[in-house]
């Protein structure tokens, strides 16, 4: 990619570029850093305990893929909410 094509895309296609770039570094990090820990511990008993490590780290990652990919409830159905509070409360008084 040229300079000029660099400056057509606008700020959103950079920062999107930037963070797939990112990303696929961390993997390819992790991955690697994997790979020779798994590499050491085949010598020994501890190769369940790396397969457990990895699965932690998996699981680790749903959950914060979990956390930053839920919706946030919808705004009025929470006013509604707290209006349907407010009224039974009001009728238990």
């Amino acid at each position: 990619m040229t300079d000029d094509a660099g400056r057509r895309g606008g700020a959103d296609e950079r920062a999107v570029l930037l963070v797939a770039g990112l990303a696929e570094l961390a993997v390819s990090t992790v991955g690697s850093a994997l790979g020779t820990v798994r590499g050491l511990l085949r010598r020994s008993d501890a190769a369940a305990l790396a397969a457990d490590a990895e699965q932690d780290l998996l699981a680790r990652g749903r959950l914060v893929l979990d956390r930053c990919a839920a919706v946030p409830p919808a705004h009025l159905e929470t006013l509604a909410r707290h209006v349907l509070a407010r009224q039974a409360a009001a009728d238990d008084v």
